[in-house]
């Protein structure tokens, strides 16, 4: 169960814009899905680092369209204030 990061097409960067908005100030905080996240980063930096066959890291800033799968346990790392559209499906 890996972090997917990448590039929105526009169709997806329309839907995303109609989505809530979350922010965070740098910070460092665990986490955990319940349910799979989809979303779209307005403006910051973040790494977040898991495990999945061994240990992870992934790191995504604005621009960036990032799905995280239902069941996966993670630390987040905001190192430039977050804001992003995001659903829970």
């Amino acid at each position: 169960m890996d972090i997917t990061v990448r590039k929105p097409n526009e169709t997806e960067k329309a839907e995303m814009s109609k989505e809530s908005v979350w922010e965070c100030g740098v910070s460092e905080f665990d986490w955990h899905y319940d349910s799979e996240e989809t979303c779209l980063i307005i403006e910051g930096e973040v790494t977040v680092n898991y495990v999945s066959s061994g240990k992870k890291s992934v790191s995504f800033s604005a621009g960036d369209y990032v799905i995280f799968p239902k069941g996966l346990s993670c630390v987040w790392k905001v190192t430039k204030p977050v804001k992003k559209y995001y659903i829970f499906k």
